[in-house]
């Protein structure tokens, strides 16, 4: 199983080992663009793998801080108190580059710029950028999609 994420279609594609589609999700990708520096606030391209699963079991809208629980869960007052939080919930998938060089070590490594797949309020926008770079998805999608696919998956990252 394989993930591809199109970050000019916005959309996350659930591939099987033939390359049959098996789910379609939309996403936010980051409202910076693509790259792949520390700091750049951009979504890194190329091939990747899924190096954690963080959150299995938690409620829905559990808030994440530095990949733990922070015993919140997420409400529109909570957003309110918060409003310039960049909100991880429920689950995260956590990145790792493949590519030394390009996504993996030194100042482009994907895995410690803390690139996720993750949940994100309700009210995100998905199917435009929005991100800090990482993948944002709905919180029933990113839950169907823990669920589904074990760490050390493939996920590619394109502009396309």
């Amino acid at each position: 199983m394989k993930l591809h994420v199109s970050v000019g279609r916005q959309r996350m594609q659930v591939l099987d080992d033939e390359g049959n589609l098996l789910r379609e999700y939309p996403v936010s990708t980051a409202l910076a663009g693509v790259g792949e520096l520390y700091g750049s606030y951009r979504t890194p391209r190329g091939s990747h793998i899924i190096r954690a699963k963080i959150g299995a079991g938690l409620p829905e809208n559990t808030v994440f801080v530095r990949r733990r629980p922070t015993g919140e869960i997420w409400t529109p007052e909570l957003g309110e108190q918060y409003p310039g939080r960049d909100w991880i919930l429920t689950r995260i998938l956590w990145l790792s580059g493949c590519l030394p060089g390009f996504n993996r070590l030194g100042c482009v490594d994907t895995m410690r710029r803390y690139i996720y797949i993750h949940g994100s309020p309700d009210h995100a926008e998905m199917g435009t950028p929005g991100s800090h770079g990482c993948i944002r998805m709905r919180n029933t999608d990113i839950v169907e999609l823990f669920d589904l696919v074990p760490c050390y998956s493939p996920v590619e990252i394109a502009e396309d």
